[in-house]
């Protein structure tokens, strides 16, 4: 019976690195195709930054479990999150690299 149970624990397990850096790859790329429309609230602007920050400390302590080639990709895009940041004062509150307002 407890081998039934630690199956799925152990698929989760094994799974959560490829998605924290799949998350991490995705939102930057997101970032840098897609213009942001408006400025985030404080609040938002913040624990968008903490969540990055939590996922790239997240990877770095994974980093056993997920292959060289992924992990360094991850990485860079991490990093690449923060640098979007210092892009510009549009760039430090949305996170996205390029701001444009839609048309009225």
């Amino acid at each position: 019976m407890t081998d039934n149970n630690q199956a799925p624990q152990s698929t989760f397990r094994s799974a959560l690195p490829y998605v924290v850096a799949l998350i991490l790859i995705g939102s930057f790329l997101w970032r840098v195709v897609v213009a942001a429309h408006e400025y985030p609230m404080r609040s938002e602007q913040v624990m968008t930054m903490l969540i990055d920050l939590g996922l790239l400390v997240g990877l770095i302590g994974m980093r056993e479990r997920v292959p060289k080639a992924l992990f360094l990709c991850a990485i860079v895009a991490g990093i690449g999150l923060f640098a979007i940041r210092l892009t510009g004062d549009a760039a430090w509150w949305t996170g996205h690299l390029s701001y444009s307002l839609l048309p009225r």
